[in-house]
């Protein structure tokens, strides 16, 4: 069994344990040694973090390959667009590439906390909220999508990893959970390597059709 924790990151907090700037940090709301964040979450960005003492799971939850869906809430500035919404579903073209296709669903504005200092908004410019869902971690991904699409991102809450829900965790809030690795999952990058493996050893030890040709025409002599 490992042990995890489910963090409510609050706004303006990096997510590491120590900070040579004076700034908040993990340390002002986790006392707990031997836990180290698996991901991470921007400074300006709220809501959940997985932090474990397991390394597997740690790099279960992080890596890239494993393709963990991740859900945000997000509020953009501007009217609702459904062609800004397709861009985002179909992918979106970055600096670093195209993005993968993402889930996304226009929200009312849900019931959360107010931020602490609150958005600024503008009267004369419309906001909304979306939900949206990515398997990537490409850096500050969800902002530079919304950008892309001229819906720049006001607020940022991821609200799920996978199956770890933020549920009612207000922020700096965190609780302890419990979690059953299964062998196959912490490590498929391994099963890939054992394959390649196995191919290179068919190969070497597989005699060559023509060696046999030669060494069948050697006794034909």
């Amino acid at each position: 069994m490992s042990s995890l924790i489910l963090l409510n990151k609050p706004f303006k907090v990096l997510s590491q344990f120590t900070d040579g700037n004076g700034r908040d940090n993990l340390s002002n709301f986790i006392n707990k040694p031997g836990y180290y964040p698996a991901g991470r979450l921007d400074y300006d960005s709220e809501g959940l973090l997985l932090l474990t003492n397991d390394g597997n799971l740690q790099h279960l939850i992080a890596h890239p390959s494993h393709k963990l869906s991740k859900t945000y809430w997000v509020q953009v500035e501007g009217a609702y667009n459904q062609d800004a919404i397709k861009q985002l579903q179909e992918g979106v073209l970055l600096k670093d590439g195209i993005t993968k296709p993402a889930k996304v669903n226009h929200i009312q504005e849900p019931d959360i906390w107010d931020r602490n200092p609150p958005v600024r908004y503008r009267q004369s410019i419309p906001t909304h909220w979306l939900e949206i869902s990515i398997t990537e971690g490409r850096n500050r991904q969800i902002r530079r999508m919304t950008a892309a699409v001229k819906l720049p991102t006001l607020r940022l809450i991821r609200v799920s990893i996978g199956d770890w829900i933020l549920e009612s965790l207000m922020p700096g809030d965190f609780c302890l959970k419990t979690h059953t690795l299964c062998r196959s999952s912490i490590a498929p990058s391994n099963k890939r390597k054992d394959n390649e493996h196995r191919t290179k050893y068919i190969k070497k030890n597989t005699p060559n059709k023509n060696h046999k040709k030669r060494v069948r025409n050697k006794y034909e002599k």
